[in-house]
């Protein structure tokens, strides 16, 4: 049996270094006897820093690597991300009643003994007619008043609210490189120009320009969109879902605050416009903002207009980078010994920030179903392949679920993302389903879903479903508990929005601590 010994990332950027990071703090790579972790990148491909938001499964991918969350907060030019506000996603602006809604990152509250909450709210058992996202739970009304969702007294990673963060993916990429090579991930820089295949297909080994040839047992393809080892050379097709999410450009800015004391934004702002959505993206000391688009029903030209007037007069003078992509997946990822990770392997618009995501899954995958031997590669390959592929179409059935919920009917973009012809029959399906009875957990099979039920609900009901639960009224006897556990949130929202600091604030004070722990060290130092 040939044990794996040398696993190669080739590629770097975010997908590259967080992946090299899981695995060798994973694997533990620094020990004698241990898998080798190595990564080649280019010194000529520079990297995007658009503003990136994640998901709160970044959290402990974050804290599994051991990676102090003020260096990277620092680092990264990074902010809290508490949820997703969506503006004008139901109906076109002007029209009448509500023009946005929360997703928030916490779940409903269910305390011990209380009843769920969504039957009753569906039931009109919440105070005043108040939104879900509102009614079950204390994020919606903290980040209204600009809260973050920790103190700095707060562990690392950990805080009252769940979370994830924004930040530059540029710099992100830069503080992983430098904690990946402390955690023994042996960086190359050089530019590969090819793979040569040996007589069965697999990789042999990768030609570079600079350095010859890198050879490993496990190849890690982090090339981006261009996978240039599972689609150049292993040949691994991608199944394109365009049918059924059609944005498939992006325009995007890089916006300085007016005044370095700005409030930060808690959260990403997806606004609904013509032909697709504008992403707004608080960093320390710029947002980075954007237009995802549909090319079928825009030009380059017209959304660089939508992108400009959103911003406004700060728009002037700044450069607009324009970027091309496509929603879909490679059905196989790992190809023999070769496995893509991030863009390599797809990519879903960006609407629910699963991108990095994807790549935590991945890095968790290759770990965790990683054999002991080179011939088991295959099995470990169909394995991993029927998971992603699994997670692509959930996560594709939720994204597009914001879409076809919309009453809008001002443009071709939304008339087409209304119409099933270009709904899955899975989302479809569920659809019916809850016409009667709300998404429960039955409905989903945990291993395979990025998104949980509450996340379903905070969106289905945000974009105005109708679940028609009065002929099932008698089944939820406890009306009384329920409206008690609503006013009890709204009390501690309350008393949360006492103890929980401005966003800005705690950024400003978990980034100074952090140049004060350094200067201690410099001054450990010199003693």
């Amino acid at each position: 049996m040939a044990r794996i010994q040398k696993i190669l990332v080739v590629g770097g950027g975010t997908a590259g270094w967080l992946t090299a990071c899981y695995l060798a703090k994973a694997l533990n790579s620094s020990e004698p006897e241990s898998i080798q972790v190595e990564l080649v990148e280019s010194p000529n491909i520079g990297l995007l820093g658009v503003g990136e938001a994640t998901f709160p499964s970044i959290r402990g991918t974050l804290a599994a690597i051991g990676l102090d969350e003020r260096r990277f907060l620092v680092g990264a030019s990074a902010t809290y991300k508490q949820g997703i506000q969506y503006v004008n996603w139901v109906r076109a602006p002007g029209e009448p009643g509500p023009d946005r809604f929360f997703h928030p990152f916490s779940l409903p509250s269910q305390r011990s003994g209380n009843p769920e909450l969504l039957p009753y709210w569906l039931l009109g058992g919440a105070p005043d007619g108040m939104a879900f996202a509102e009614a079950v739970t204390m994020q919606k009304r903290l980040i209204d008043h600009g809260r973050a969702p920790k103190r700095a007294t707060d562990a690392d990673y950990q805080g009252p609210m769940n979370h994830a963060y924004h930040f530059d993916a540029a710099c992100f990429a830069a503080v992983l490189a430098e904690h990946g090579q402390s955690l023994g991930v042996r960086r190359h820089l050089a530019t590969v120009e090819r793979a040569e295949l040996d007589e069965s297909g697999a990789i042999a080994r990768i030609v570079t320009r600079e350095i010859g040839e890198l050879s490993a047992d496990l190849y890690v393809d982090c090339t981006g969109l261009r996978g240039a080892l599972i689609g150049n050379a292993m040949q691994s097709p991608f199944h394109s879902r365009r049918d059924v999410l059609f944005a498939d450009r992006a325009v995007a800015l890089q916006v300085p605050y007016p005044r370095p004391d700005a409030p930060i934004l808690p959260f990403t702002r997806a606004t609904a416009q013509e032909a697709g959505w504008t992403w707004d993206i608080g960093l320390q000391k710029r947002r980075g903002i954007g237009y995802v688009y549909s090319s079928r029903h825009s030009d380059a030209t017209r959304a660089e207009q939508v992108v400009r007037d959103y911003v406004g007069d700060a728009a002037a003078g700044l450069e607009a980078l324009h970027i091309k992509f496509e929603t879909g997946y490679r059905p196989e990822h790992w190809r023999r010994n070769c496995v893509a990770v991030g863009l390599a392997g797809g990519f879903v618009e960006p609407l629910e920030s699963t991108g990095i995501a994807l790549v935590e899954l991945a890095a968790y995958l290759i770990t965790h179903l990683l054999p002991g031997d080179a011939d088991d590669m295959e099995r470990t390959a169909r394995q991993f392949n029927q998971m992603m592929v699994a997670r692509y179409e959930r996560i594709i059935d939720f994204i597009k679920m914001h879409y076809c919920l919309t009453q809008r009917r001002d443009s071709a973009f939304w008339i087409d993302n209304a119409d099933p012809a270009g709904i899955p029959q899975t989302l479809q399906d569920r659809l019916a389903l809850w016409r009667h009875r709300p998404p429960h957990r039955l409905d989903f099979v945990t291993d395979l879903e990025m998104f949980m039920p509450a996340s379903w609900q905070y969106v289905l009901y945000g974009m105005e479903f109708r679940t028609d639960l009065e002929p099932m009224r008698s089944a939820y006897p406890q009306m009384a508990a329920a409206q008690r556990e609503f006013a009890m949130i709204q009390q501690m929202a309350g008393r949360a929005l006492d103890d929980l600091p401005d966003h800005r604030v705690l950024v400003e004070q978990l980034c100074r601590e952090h140049a004060q722990r350094l200067g201690q060290k410099d001054l450990v130092g010199v003693s």
